[in-house]
């Protein structure tokens, strides 16, 4: 299934990302479904710097700059202003890394979509608190060198699951997206958009400083992380109705996506196979909750 991406641009070429971030590909494509009638909040994250030192900016609607802990909480109170003055079809987006969604953010954040405020929330995760230095969040997966888990002691602990998290709360709709899956990105942000309440965006945005990557290779890698299931697209409609939106061609193993990242370069065979099993296990859960759900299954879906 295809879709069209459309031309217009809310983002100049002149931010200050590092070459092949995700993070400024994911808000660009949000931007196009999203259009103008929209306004942007960053929570403290490397998009404080991507978009430009003040009065500048490459976001060309309007933007507000947040701390940390707040993105759930600031969204609501703008939405609410918006509201009050008349604005009542303006799209609020905040946008946030796993730093301040999965760890620092998870409170307001948290208060936020239980009250089902109207916002959509993006969380661009590049799986470390990479514009502070490389350390490890709750969304490092386990076995990743951080500069917090050097390579003779690397994560112990999984990545947490906060998808599962948001779609505890109910929310009318929460989904994963990639940036090497655009269209899907994009489909997934307009529908997000036209739903009243809470929604909740997780995409996956390669950091080739904390990944040990190369920039050529963060769509690559982006894609291997779909079709080896390890970060499988789909979406969850109040909590409970599971729809896979992009199906593997053919599964390819997990160690061809983890091979090009140079923070897993001290894993061992056994380590690998560890993680391929955990990601063939909660690969067959996320089919099982998909087909409960009523979705049809295709032949390679297993």
């Amino acid at each position: 299934m295809s879709y069209d991406v459309p031309e217009q641009e809310l983002m100049t070429p002149g931010h200050v990302a590092c070459p092949g971030c995700g993070a400024p590909m994911a808000v660009r494509y949000a931007l196009k479904a999203l259009g103008e009638n929209t306004v942007v909040i960053i929570v403290a994250s490397c998009w404080s710097i991507i978009a430009g030192p003040f009065p500048y900016t490459a976001v060309q609607v309007p933007l507000l700059h947040t701390l940390f802990a707040t993105g759930g909480s600031v969204a609501s109170g703008v939405k609410a202003g918006l509201e009050a003055c008349g604005y009542k079809d303006t799209t609020v987006l905040t946008v946030a890394g796993d730093g301040g969604t999965f760890d620092i953010g998870i409170q307001a954040l948290s208060a936020a979509v239980e009250r089902n405020e109207d916002f959509i929330y993006m969380c661009y995760d590049n799986e470390a608190y990479m514009n502070t230095g490389i350390q490890r969040s709750s969304a490092t997966p386990w076995g990743a060198w951080t500069t917090t888990t050097p390579v003779k002691h690397p994560k112990e602990q999984p990545k947490k699951d906060m998808v599962a998290i948001m779609a505890a709360h109910r929310i009318p709709y929460t989904a994963t997206a990639t940036v090497a899956y655009p269209e899907d990105l994009i489909r997934k942000v307009k529908k997000a958009k036209d739903i009243r309440g809470s929604k909740f965006l997780h995409v996956l945005s390669p950091c080739p400083s904390g990944w040990k990557s190369e920039p050529a290779q963060s769509v690559l890698l982006s894609r291997l992380a779909v079709q080896s299931c390890l970060f499988p697209l789909y979406e969850v409609e109040h909590g409970d109705k599971y729809t896979i939106t992009v199906w593997p061609r053919e599964k390819v193993p997990v160690e061809r996506y983890l091979r090009l990242q140079g923070r897993f370069a001290h894993l061992k065979p056994e380590d690998i196979r560890y993680i391929q099993e955990n990601v063939d296990r909660e690969w067959e859960r996320l089919v099982a909750k998909a087909k409960a759900s009523g979705q049809e299954i295709p032949s390679t879906g297993g």
